[in-house]
C-alpha cells in the first residue's frame, strides 16, 4: 500500500480514469463495507479500475469495484463484485446528479483509500469522456513536459 498525501494509506488508484476521461470536478465519498472486505482492503489487492458510480433512487452507489476475498472469513464473506452504497451528504449527491445529467458525463472513482484515522475513503470525480484526438493532445504535452525538464536538467 502505498502512502498519499496527508498520510493516506492508498489501497487502489484508477490511473486509467486521467487517461480517458476529463475530470472536472471531484470529492471524498464514504463507503459502506462489511468486515471482511475492510480486512480485505489492507491486505490489498483491490481495483477499481473497471467500475463506476451511479445516482440511482436518491442514492449513491459503486458498481463493479472489485474488492479480494479475504481468507480467513470462509462462510461470512462477502461477493467480491457487490454493489457497494457510498455516503455523501445531500448537496453532494445533487450536484453529482446534475452532473451526471448533462450529456457525456460520468461519475468514476479515482482512488480508493484509507484516511488518517483509518477510515475507508473513495475519492470520486464528475469526468467527461475524451475523443482520441485528445487524447493525443495530452499525451503529446505530457511528452514535451519530459522533455523540456530533461533539456534544463541536462543545462542547469
Amino acid at each position: 500500500m502505498a502512502v498519499g498525501k496527508d498520510g493516506r494509506r492508498i489501497v487502489a488508484e484508477n490511473r486509467k480514469a486521467r487517461h480517458a476521461y476529463f475530470i472536472e470536478d471531484d470529492l471524498e465519498a464514504g463507503i459502506m463495507l462489511q468486515g471482511s472486505e475492510v480486512k480485505a482492503l489492507r491486505q490489498g489487492g483491490a481495483n477499481i479500475a473497471e467500475s463506476y458510480a451511479s445516482v440511482e433512487g436518491g442514492e449513491l452507489w459503486l458498481i463493479n469495484a472489485y474488492i479480494p476475498p479475504f481468507k480467513q472469513a470462509k462462510t461470512w464473506g462477502h461477493e467480491e463484485r457487490r454493489r457497494r452504497k457510498l455516503l455523501v451528504n445531500a448537496r453532494e449527491l445533487a450536484k453529482l446528479h446534475q452532473g451526471v445529467s448533462r450529456e457525456g458525463m460520468t461519475i468514476v472513482p479515482l482512488e480508493l483509500y484509507f484516511n488518517p484515522k483509518g477510515v475507508a475513503k473513495l475519492k470520486i470525480g464528475v469526468a467527461k469522456g475524451k475523443k482520441m484526438a485528445d487524447k493525443r493532445e495530452t499525451e503529446k504535452a505530457r511528452d514535451w513536459a519530459r522533455d523540456k525538464a530533461r533539456l534544463l536538467r541536462a543545462r542547469g
